[in-house]
């Protein structure tokens, strides 16, 4: 537990070694979890006037090592803990931040704590910020979290990352009397914005914690430091639903999720358990990272204004502008009327690092991120997500969702906690076929399959019997995301194992 003094301090430290240490980097590799050494390297690898580029290290050997590759990394700081648990093995260039700690001695500590409590700030900013870091300089490279592919190294600017900061600030109306929940790994756009840089902006507190799974660690950990704020995703929160007690979450006054989709049982079993909405947020890495989010609302007086919709995103979040159109012609579309959805403001991305056709790909006229999501606008501007592009499979010359599909086997299933998965692979007489992965479902899949027929859908949405096959566990991505491609790939491996029957 430290104070902002003493964070300064210690990143002042951090600073130093980073400078000592990578004289000629541009960029710095971090492979750590959300924790207080974290954030300061982060802050003193910035302060030197590096790029620190946070590495996940749930992704695949291969997706690491393209990362790395990319950015041109040299020195990653690192530490023996997560690299044992891990089963990471030690590449030249790492350098073990308990080593870094160690060479901090008393002389270096007593320096730059008089120099951070005595010195004016202006003077700090003015000695300390090299003077070539400006606001459209390169704040950080984070990797996209390659669910589908290969992850892209999505460019942030500090311009980037503090509009969005400031738009969110005014859209919670953060006070220095809160206290986030920082469990979002750094790696992630929302932890590296909003569980890195949005407390220390801001100047209230944040409780880190390593795994966002451990649900009774955090909730202690909220009783103990009476956190206010919890930014999270869907997969986490059911943990917390299960696992942790109504008195853990008693100080929160905003929950939040993002990063999948909220089902409304989940909104449902939260504020049951803990008296609170949970409220559903939507952004992407590529824009620094958040869109819009749901709130309380306003009232006053004779005045009243909704903040938040069942079903919906929210609305756009300060200087922020959507757009949905049509995904062929790029057409506006009207109220109600889903398409694709564009977004335009200070917080779009620079680009993806080293790959200048794919940035071009992403990027509509003046300036408008077309984010690869289906949505809609509704009459009071609230946004609803409706699915990815890349989530639908042509099956008899008709597209069909997959989320829409995997929605109707829960509600089969009666169950709302996610259990299934689809995906598809490709099939010689439809085009493509339904893969369906599933955990324990409590019934046989004929028990299922009959439910869904009788629900009514179209005979296209009920996969076959033959192409359901049982896995362990639904595979994550530390993001709190679905690993799609890790479900292609196991769906194609299974598929090959047991040929679909014929019709």
């Amino acid at each position: 537990k430290i104070s902002f003094g003493e964070a300064l301090i210690g990143s002042l430290l951090f600073r130093r070694q980073v400078m000592k240490q990578c004289p000629d980097e541009k960029m710095v590799g971090i492979l750590l979890p959300p924790s207080v050494p974290a954030a300061l390297l982060n802050f003193g690898i910035s302060l030197a006037g590096c790029v620190p580029v946070n590495l996940n290290y749930t992704a695949s050997k291969r997706a690491m090592e393209v990362a790395v590759e990319r950015a041109e990394l040299k020195t990653i700081f690192t530490t023996e803990k997560l690299l044992s648990r891990l089963g990471i093995e030690k590449q030249p260039g790492m350098v073990m931040i308990e080593d870094v700690a160690a060479r901090f001695t008393k002389l270096d500590k007593l320096v730059w704590a008089v120099l951070a409590r005595l010195v004016p700030t202006a003077l700090l900013r003015r000695g300390l910020i090299p003077s070539d870091v400006k606001l459209d300089s390169l704040a950080t490279v984070i990797f996209s979290s390659g669910s589908t592919g290969m992850p892209k190294g999505v460019m942030l600017s500090h311009r980037n990352i503090v509009s969005n900061l400031e738009a969110v600030q005014q859209t919670i109306n953060v006070n220095r009397s809160d206290c986030l929940l920082g469990i979002l790994p750094f790696f992630h756009s929302f932890g590296f914005s909003i569980g890195l840089w949005l407390p220390v902006i801001s100047g209230f507190g944040v409780a880190y914690h390593t795994n966002p799974l451990e649900a009774r660690k955090i909730g202690e950990l909220c009783r103990k430091f009476h956190v206010t704020l919890m930014i999270s995703t869907p997969t986490f929160v059911w943990e917390y639903v299960r696992r942790c007690e109504a008195e853990d979450f008693v100080s929160l006054r905003v929950a939040m999720v993002g990063a999948e989709k909220m089902k409304p049982e989940l909104g449902d079993a939260f504020r049951e358990k803990f008296h609170l909405e949970l409220l559903q947020g939507y952004g992407c890495t590529e824009l620094s990272p958040v869109v819009s989010v749901e709130t309380g609302g306003y009232t006053g007086g004779d005045q009243k204004q909704i903040g938040a919709k069942r079903g919906t995103v929210g609305h756009p979040i300060p200087g922020v502008a959507v757009r949905i159109v049509n995904p062929d012609t790029f057409a506006t579309l009207g109220q109600g009327e889903p398409g694709m959805l564009l977004v335009k403001g200070p917080s779009v991305m620079v680009g993806y690092l080293g790959e200048p056709e794919k940035t071009r790909q992403v990027m509509w006229e003046d300036g408008w991120y077309i984010t690869g999501d289906v949505a809609q606008l509704d009459e009071d501007g609230f946004i609803q997500i409706t699915d990815r592009l890349s989530r639908f499979s042509k099956i008899a010359g008709e597209m069909v969702s997959h989320v829409q599909v995997e929605e109707a086997l829960h509600r089969a299933l009666g169950s709302p906690e996610p259990r299934m998965v689809v995906t598809s692979i490709s099939d010689e007489q439809k085009g493509e076929r339904f893969v369906v992965l599933h955990t324990e479902l409590g019934l046989s899949v004929d028990d299922l399959l009959k439910r869904m027929r009788e629900s009514g859908l179209p005979k296209l949405w009920v996969p076959r019997k033959e192409n359901f096959f049982p896995i362990q566990a639904l595979p994550f991505l530390g993001s709190g995301k679905l690993d799609l491609r890790q479900v292609k790939e196991t769906a194609m491996r299974f598929a090959s194992e047991q040929p679909a029957a014929a019709d």
